[in-house]
């Protein structure tokens, strides 16, 4: 059947992703947005971008990413002032190895960070000279920091969240495929644009290969995103799921890849996200819940978003061939 429907229905070749089944593994794109993609043949360094990465990166790991390379700094820098000798260090009195490591260690700190407490100071030139180098890195290191905090500030970000799954439900008196997407931030978005794109896997020609679809939604734009937004492809004769069993579906391996953008108007800039549900995460035969209600004293709207994968059951009109049970 999903052969059947490739004939019918018009894909497209230019989505990136390639068509050879064989080569995949796994989904395609991520949960968060991100792609399933790991390259090699060249040198680590030369395939990643260290800006992008500490900007992408979780704020706990960053945190302590930036702990880390501060703590090694001064380990690095308190071994050299060990290596020259502590006695070279004016005011350090130390009584065994253990003391002597840690005086240089805070003398590192506060010469990294160019506090200058003033009790411990370099005395010959070998000392003064790490001493200016360090203070030199140091004044680097915290400006390219700053940066970076600003950076991850200021960078525009779409929060959306999506539905933990994506449903098949009844509407109007036909099938429909549907996902749900809030904004979790106090922020307001504009003019928002959704595009779906289906991933079937068929055999054609006796091989297994990837056809890309894209899906015509209800309504593929909306001028704000102040509440909830469900958006939704109807599964009639234009659609490739048309007449598609739910074996049919799972045969077919699908992969439902969700971009959306919209422009920030805090940011005063356009911001995206992607995300992509599989068929382990489609549920047929529901339908979402409401998700917001008028507050107890009726001066505003509450958005529940932690209801935003609510779903119930809902018995799917009979479409003859197209029933969804395998």
């Amino acid at each position: 059947m999903a052969a059947q429907r490739s004939k019918t229905t018009g894909n497209i070749d230019n989505t990136g992703f390639g068509t050879n089944s064989n080569a995949e593994g796994g989904r395609l794109t991520n949960k968060d947005g991100s792609i399933n993609l790991q390259r090699t043949g060249i040198p680590f360094f030369q395939r990643i971008s260290l800006y992008h990465t500490l900007l992408r990166m979780p704020r706990l790991k960053f945190l302590l990413c930036v702990f880390l390379f501060y703590t090694v700094l001064n380990i690095f820098f308190a071994t050299i002032y060990i290596i020259i000798g502590v006695e070279n260090l004016q005011g350090v009195h130390a009584e065994n190895e253990f003391t002597s490591f840690q005086a240089a260690f805070f003398f590192s700190s506060q010469t990294l960070t160019t506090v200058g407490y003033g009790h411990i100071s370099p005395v010959n030139l070998w000392a003064n000279i790490i001493a200016s180098l360090e203070s030199f890195i140091g004044i680097l290191s915290f400006a390219v920091v700053t940066g970076l905090l600003y950076g991850r500030f200021t960078r525009p970000k779409a929060y959306m969240r999506f539905s933990q799954n994506v449903l098949i439900a009844p509407h109007k008196g036909i099938h429909a495929l549907m996902a749900r997407v809030a904004t979790y931030k106090n922020t307001h978005l504009t003019d928002v644009d959704a595009q779906v794109t289906l991933a079937m896997h068929i055999h054609e020609n006796g091989k297994r290969i990837t056809r890309f679809f894209p899906l015509e939604l209800e309504i593929k734009k909306i001028n704000s995103l102040a509440l909830n937004w469900t958006i939704v492809h109807l599964i009639n004769e234009d659609s490739p799921l048309y007449q598609m069993t739910l074996r049919d579906i799972q045969e077919a391996d699908i992969e439902l890849i969700y971009h959306l953008k919209g422009f920030d108007d805090h940011f005063s800039n356009v911001v995206q996200q992607r995300t992509s549900y599989t068929f382990n995460e489609l549920v047929y035969g529901a339908r979402f819940l409401p998700m917001y209600h008028r507050s107890e004293d009726g001066s505003t709207t509450v958005l529940s978003l932690d209801k935003i994968n609510a779903h119930e059951p809902a018995p799917l009109p009979e479409l003859g061939k197209s029933a969804y049970n395998a």
